[in-house]
């Protein structure tokens, strides 16, 4: 590494350890039901697309350990004069979240209309108007097309019930039967077109992520009750130069509660040995502390916010409409933790810079597609690629400050031969 990338590690350690050789990361998704065989797929192929596009040799290993808990692979990347092994744990929540988005069409209305009707009245709704009248309105999206498929249930009900009577002189008892009957069958027959529109996904999302966000128990306490754990062995073991906790979208909000948990059993964590990072990348936490009743939502970002022993970087992207750009994930979502506060450092991420011009008129009207680039490869090097992030020499609270320096001396380091990634296994099925 030129000598620039070696001030910069001295720097963000001012002990002076050396570059990272050994790191260890637990990534929290965000609300996918595709879960570890699909995410592993998805890392696969953005190691081999990373692979293509700089000077590192790298080896990702299959799963060598699947339990219900997370799903662990292995990474290897090198240059010419650098060698880092990362242990990557995939905390599994897809069973969870398979089973709520499984639940029935009524159930899944009814979770819908109380999300939206239950940010208007709190006030919530104008809050995250304020913060992000982009996000707002990609959420103003869905709770519009839930109050549509109930209102096309409903139209459907009335109608049915409304023709028994005035054209076949029903009693009014049975058109009313018939006619709850009928909006029934018209939810269960659009089920198909919003599931494809992705509704289940953001409503189960969004309404389980309201009763964490307030302290009321859901299966998230269950994910972060085995996450914390997965944390504290990974730094008592003292094997990893650094431990990360990574959180995409809702995982976010999931891998703030799993550090936060992880200092409360341990207040010394982080203060020696292994250093501790925290990554969120295009969180929707602040939606979920915006919420006036998300105390317990609050609380975590308070402690993280005074943790000196923690580094916290948040990644945000002016592109992902998804995300809240350009915020303050501590102030900004009411949080005044005051002269104690050191995190986080944010990190804005430009898409552009990823993504060949020819294709990015396209990819910036995909929304969803936008809003996991933070996690794919590129189209070439830029000053963010993720796999350098989380499998390179340098620690990751380096990178906001020095990544264009930091993407030219790894440009620059040259290594022999070529990388080759192995082949994917089978990994085994979802619990």
């Amino acid at each position: 590494m030129n000598d620039f990338v070696r001030d910069d590690l001295h720097s963000a350690r001012p002990e002076g350890v050396d570059a990272v050789r050994r790191r260890h990361v637990i990534y929290a998704s965000g609300y996918d039901p595709r879960g570890a065989p699909g995410y592993f797929d998805l890392f696969r192929r953005t190691c081999e697309r990373t692979r293509q596009l700089w000077p590192i040799a790298l080896t990702l290993e299959p799963p060598n350990s699947v339990t219900d808990e997370a799903a662990q692979w292995h990474l290897e990347v090198s240059g010419a004069n650098w060698r880092v092994d990362t242990d990557y744990d995939f905390v599994r929540m897809e069973g969870f979240i398979a089973s709520t988005m499984a639940r029935s069409s009524l159930r899944q209305v009814f979770s819908a209309l109380g999300w939206f009707v239950g940010d208007v009245v709190s006030g919530a709704q104008f809050l995250i108007f304020r913060a992000s009248w982009r996000f707002a309105l990609h959420l103003l999206c869905f709770q519009v097309m839930a109050v549509a498929w109930a209102a096309a249930a409903v139209l459907v009900g009335v109608a049915a019930g409304l023709s028994l009577t005035r054209y076949l002189g029903s009693p009014w008892p049975l058109s009313v039967v018939i006619g709850l009957a009928a909006a029934y069958l018209a939810l269960v027959a659009l089920r198909p077109v919003v599931e494809r529109w992705r509704l289940f996904q953001i409503v189960s999302s969004w309404a389980t992520q309201r009763r964490f966000g307030r302290g009321q128990p859901t299966w998230i306490d269950d994910v972060v009750a085995a996450g914390a754990r997965r944390l504290l062995a990974a730094v008592r073991a003292g094997d990893a130069d650094e431990v990360a906790v990574v959180g995409h979208s809702s995982g976010g909000v999931t891998a703030c509660a799993i550090m936060a948990r992880a200092l409360e059993l341990d207040p010394d964590l982080g203060k020696n040995g292994p250093r501790l990072v925290l990554l969120t990348l295009g969180s929707v936490m602040p939606a979920v502390a915006l919420h006036p009743a998300a105390d317990k939502m609050r609380a975590i970002i308070a402690r993280l916010a005074t943790a000196k022993n923690l580094a916290w970087v948040d990644c945000q992207a002016s592109k992902d409409v998804m995300c809240f750009a350009d915020f303050d994930p501590v102030a900004g979502v009411g949080v005044q933790a005051g002269q104690e506060r050191c995190n986080p450092q944010r990190w804005p991420i430009s898409f552009k810079d990823m993504i060949a011009p020819e294709k990015y008129a396209r990819f910036r009207r995909n929304y969803f597609r936008m809003h996991y680039q933070y996690i794919f490869a590129g189209d070439r090097p830029a000053p963010y690629d993720y796999v350098l992030l989380v499998g390179g020499p340098m620690p990751i609270p380096a990178w906001p400050k020095r990544n264009r320096e930091l993407m030219a001396a790894f440009m620059q380091d040259r290594t022999a031969g070529d990388g080759h990634i192995r082949q994917q296994v089978q990994l085994g099925a979802a619990p």
